[in-house]
């Protein structure tokens, strides 16, 4: 039997292991393990470390997850979070108000930032744990997408379309962040990156617009980190930028499940690995039998050959998604994912 990195390595050489390889990507359901609120598990990195190691063994995922939540970027610029009980911390109030911030702006050092030190000591952790066994994998929230959080999206729009200047320099201090942080990780013992970009997504703007933005920052930003990335659009569809998401230099591309991985797996063949696409909101209220369907479905799909890994469509399963959904998943994973796929017609 292979380890879930030898597993994982093998699926994203394009070439076929034991079997599909399934990443649960938990984050929150580490605090409902350790009985602790959800301010108080992303309090300390031995929490999370502690989170994600009873996870991975639980649901016998193929890696550890070090994503925490997304606005831990803005808390490096200065920004807060919002924590609620039930569901992922939030980013409160944009940290960037006129035009005047921009100019101003620095790229903060991720080392002087907690809560970006909290996950890179989890990460420490991890691999003090699993070594090589397990792939670790971090997280960064795109520079073209990052300012959502910064500015807020209506700001952020009027920025992209208005003050190409500004937007430039922007650009330039969030580049210069996400490197920074992404090698960050990597040094500290994480595996591969995800690179987060919704708004790269055709749902929200013009493919026209995103070549000339949008892209190009993917281009320059992701030769510059020290390690293998997987974009992820964040739910947000992506096919008519298939061509453009392999040439980022991108590993692997997370689906939407608004997308059918039959049709991408068609579009990118060996260029790039797919991970998906569980419907992670529908999820909540999946019996047994949903599970088992929606896991068979999505190997036929894009299972054979390998270069596939099963996962959810969003890169973050709900926190009211019950054990006995993630438990039949990974039943459903042990049944249909054998190699060979001998089962499909």
């Amino acid at each position: 039997m292979m380890t879930p990195m030898q597993r994982v390595l093998t699926a994203m050489g394009h070439e076929e292991p034991d079997r599909v390889p399934v990443f649960i990507l938990t984050t929150l359901h580490g605090a409902k393990e350790l009985g602790l609120s959800i301010r108080d598990y992303f309090s300390r990195a031995e929490h999370i470390a502690e989170g994600q190691l009873r996870l991975q063994q639980k649901y016998r995922s193929d890696c550890l997850y070090a994503f925490c939540y997304a606005a831990l970027e803005l808390e490096a610029f200065g920004g807060e979070t919002i924590f609620i009980d039930d569901g992922p911390p939030n980013a409160a109030a944009p940290v960037l108000r006129r035009g005047e911030d921009i100019d101003r702006l620095e790229p903060p050092r991720p080392g002087d930032c907690a809560g970006l030190n909290r996950t890179l000591e989890a990460i420490r952790r991890l691999k003090d744990r699993v070594g090589d066994a397990v792939p670790i994998v971090g997280s960064v929230i795109a520079p073209f997408s990052l300012p959502v959080m910064q500015l807020g999206f209506e700001q952020y729009i009027e920025l992209l379309y208005g003050d190409p200047e500004r937007f430039t320099r922007l650009m330039a201090v969030n580049q210069r962040f996400c490197v920074d942080w992404a090698n960050a990780q990597l040094a500290a013992g994480a595996t591969a990156i995800g690179y987060d970009d919704p708004l790269a997504s055709p749902t929200y703007i013009p493919r026209e617009l995103y070549l000339k933005t949008g892209h190009r920052v993917a281009m320059a930003t992701l030769a510059q980190i020290k390690g293998p990335t997987a974009m992820h659009l964040a739910s947000g569809r992506g096919l008519a930028i298939a061509d453009d998401i392999v040439i980022t230099g991108a590993s692997a591309l997370g689906v939407s499940t608004l997308e059918d991985l039959a049709d991408w797996k068609s579009a990118v063949g060996p260029r790039l690995t797919l991970i998906g696409n569980l419907n992670g909101i529908e999820m909540r209220r999946w019996t047994g039998a949903d599970a088992e369907r929606e896991v068979k479905q999505a190997i036929a799909k894009a299972g054979r050959g390998g270069g596939f890994i099963l996962a959810d469509n969003h890169g973050e399963i709900p926190w009211q998604v019950p054990d006995e959904v993630l438990l039949a998943i990974r039943a459903a994973v042990d049944r249909w994912g054998r190699y060979p796929l001998e089962w499909i017609e």
